[in-house]
């Protein structure tokens, strides 16, 4: 199988989850050929390419372009991590004017050519499959590449952190304590390592598909702004996190 991995805009974190995987890898090498992975391997096989998995956000006219070539040329595309599935924490530009950042970090602003807002692979060209976190977990990955070999791609888990909690028997620190924590209203995937430390969810693998961010924000023991900056993370492009902040901004004002 010809697997193929791409990086846009991101810190390459996901990618090294993959390379993490030393054990597995030596097995998968046997039946997969990594045809494209820059982090890992300065060759390059032209496609097409069964599997593509990509990292990071579309955040340049030449990001934009080069996605569509390589949805063209994979079977199947999965998007890796919260750059790739929410915008990423870059996403945080697309509450403001980026003039103005260009304007405030750049000597010559008129040398950047960036798009006005950092947005999901999904938001460009259709995703077979997203694996949310960030970084994402090593399990998912892996049964995503196990899955491809046979045809298809694995039924993920939608439920949220609360249910992770629950089966490790955490005690609820919004509960116990009135610590603002995202568990009610965040993707499944990390094993609820927060909560199982005592602080609450950041939300690092989103939010879960269906939400109810209203009804958890008139439980949030804290002050309209501080819970608006708990929504502006590493998803603050997720509708759901996006709409939550903005909606804390009207209060606050």
């Amino acid at each position: 199988m010809k697997v193929a991995v791409w990086k846009f805009a991101s810190c390459d974190g996901c990618q090294l989850m993959l390379l993490d995987c030393e054990r597995e890898l030596l097995t998968l090498g046997e039946v997969v050929e990594f045809a494209h992975f820059p982090e890992a391997s300065s060759a390059r096989v032209e496609g097409p390419y069964d599997l593509s998995i990509v990292e990071g956000s579309i955040t340049t006219a030449h990001d934009a372009e080069q996605i569509q070539r390589v949805r063209r040329e994979s079977r199947f595309l999965v998007a890796i991590g919260a750059c790739a599935t929410a915008g990423g924490i870059q996403a945080l530009r697309n509450f403001r004017d980026v003039q103005g950042f260009l304007e405030a970090v750049y000597a010559e602003p008129a040398y950047i050519d960036t798009l006005a807002a950092s947005a999901p692979i999904s938001e460009h060209v259709s995703v077979d499959l997203e694996l949310r976190g960030c970084p994402i977990a090593r399990e998912p990955l892996l049964e995503t590449i196990r899955a491809a070999l046979r045809g298809c791609l694995p039924r993920l888990a939608t439920d949220s952190v609360c249910m992770e909690c629950k089966r490790r028997g955490t005690v609820c620190v919004m509960v116990a304590h009135g610590t603002p924590c995202l568990g009610p209203v965040t993707h499944v995937g990390c094993g609820a390592l927060c909560p199982s430390v005592g602080r609450g969810c950041y939300g690092c693998f989103g939010p879960k598909e269906t939400v109810n961010v209203a009804a958890l924000e008139g439980h949030l023991e804290a002050a309209p702004e501080a819970i608006r900056r708990l929504f502006l993370n590493f998803n603050a492009g997720a509708p759901a996190f996006a709409q939550a902040a903005r909606d804390e901004a009207k209060h606050r004002g």
